[in-house]
Formats: C-alpha cells, sequence, structure tokens
C-alpha cells in the first residue's frame, strides 16, 4: 500500500474518531441543556404560581371597594335626602376616591391575567419542546445503543464465517492428502505385486485359471512310475 493510501485511511479513521466523540459530546451537551431548561420551567411556574396568588389578592380588593362604593354611595344619597349636603358632599368625595382606587386595582388585575396567559402559554410550549427534544435524545441514544448491538453481531458472524472457511478449508485440504496417500499406497501394493507375480497369479484365478496347474493323483503316479523306470 502506498503511503498517500495509508494517509488517507488514517485520517479517515481520525475524522470518524473525531466525529464520534463530537457526536457523544453533543448528546451531553442536550442533555445538559435539558436539565438546565427543566430548572428554568421551575422557576418560571414558581413565577406563575406567586402572579396567581396576587390577582387572587387582587381580586379580593377590588370586590372590597366595589363593595364600599356601593356603600359610600348609598350614603351620599341618604346624606343628601336629610338635606345634610355636607355630609351628602364628604361621602360623594369618598365615593370618587374609592373608585379611583378601584379602577388602579382593576388596570393591576387585567396586566395580573394578561401576564397569567402568557406566562401559562409560554410554559406549555416550552414543555413540549423539552418534551420532544427528550424523546428525540432518548430515540437517538436508542438507536445507537441498537446499531451498535447489530454490528457487534455482525462483526462476530463475519468472523464465524471466517473461521468456518477456514476450517473447510482445512478439511478440503486434510481429504486430498488422505486420497493422495491411499492412491500412493494403492499404487505401491500395485507396484509390488508385480514384481512378484501375483499380479499375474490374480489375473489368471480372475480368468478361472489355476495358477501353476493343479495336478491330480493318478497324472502325479503316473509321473512318479515313469521316474523310477528311467
Amino acid at each position: 500500500m502506498s503511503l498517500k493510501k495509508i494517509w488517507t485511511a488514517l485520517r479517515g479513521a481520525t475524522n470518524e474518531g473525531l466525529e464520534a466523540v463530537a457526536d457523544s459530546q453533543a448528546i451531553r451537551i442536550l442533555e445538559q441543556e435539558m436539565r438546565e431548561a427543566k430548572s428554568e420551567l421551575q422557576k418560571a411556574n414558581e413565577s406563575l404560581t406567586t402572579i396567581m396568588a396576587k390577582r387572587k389578592l387582587n381580586d379580593q380588593k377590588i370586590i372590597a371597594l366595589q363593595a364600599d362604593v356601593q356603600n359610600y354611595t348609598n350614603h351620599a344619597i341618604a346624606a343628601s335626602e336629610k338635606g345634610d349636603e355636607a355630609l351628602a358632599v364628604e361621602c360623594a368625595e369618598k365615593v370618587a376616591e374609592l373608585e379611583s382606587n378601584l379602577s388602579t386595582e382593576q388596570s393591576l388585575r387585567d396586566s395580573f391575567k394578561n401576564s397569567e396567559t402568557t406566562l401559562k402559554s409560554n410554559i406549555e410550549k416550552a414543555k413540549a419542546n423539552v418534551k420532544r427534544m427528550e424523546s428525540q435524545i432518548d430515540q437517538i441514544k436508542a438507536t445507537e445503543s441498537v446499531q451498535k448491538a447489530q454490528v457487534a453481531v455482525s462483526s462476530r458472524h463475519m468472523g464465524a464465517n471466517s473461521k468456518m472457511k477456514t476450517a473447510m478449508d482445512s478439511l478440503e485440504r486434510i481429504k486430498a492428502k488422505q486420497a493422495q496417500r491411499s492412491a500412493e499406497l494403492e499404487a505401491a501394493e500395485e507396484l509390488a505385486n508385480d514384481e512378484s507375480g501375483s499380479s499375474l497369479d490374480a489375473k489368471l484365478k480372475s480368468a478361472g485359471i489355476s495358477p501353476g496347474g493343479n495336478v491330480n493323483g493318478s497324472d502325479k503316479l503316473a509321473q512318479i512310475l515313469a521316474a523310477k523306470k528311467g
């Protein structure tokens, strides 16, 4: 392999390693941001609770002021009907003061309500975003775990196939050697038979001819008697 190819391979492996580290770091950053977002949501909920409490107190003040306005209005009318104009005017001035305070409190209540509505809406949106992001992070982590398992299984499977192929190759080599050895042994036995003549005897026997011929008793007796006479 050329130096250029080696450098390219090393650079590719380095980039993949850096990307893996960056991806892992990105997930940790997102998780940290999710924790911070939840903390801010908790603070927002506390602020919402405070605003709602102030709005409720404000509602009570408005109810009380409305009652006072009605009471002093009635007093002003009663004093006027009795001919006590000074007292009637004083009551009327009190009504004016109470109505001014009532207007201020009603404006404050409207402000509380607007803040409460806006804050509730923003909190709900933030909660939905956090939940969606958490779901995506969980999905990414689960997918990463599954893919790592698949890679491990695939690697083991490839390794097992490689080992199996190596074992099968070895088995075929053993069979080939054994076949070669058997052929060599058969050839050696055939050569030994040719040298001892047993090969020819085997051929004669296979043809139904007894090697050397068998001599029966009558023929053998005749040969003995002929040899004696000679």
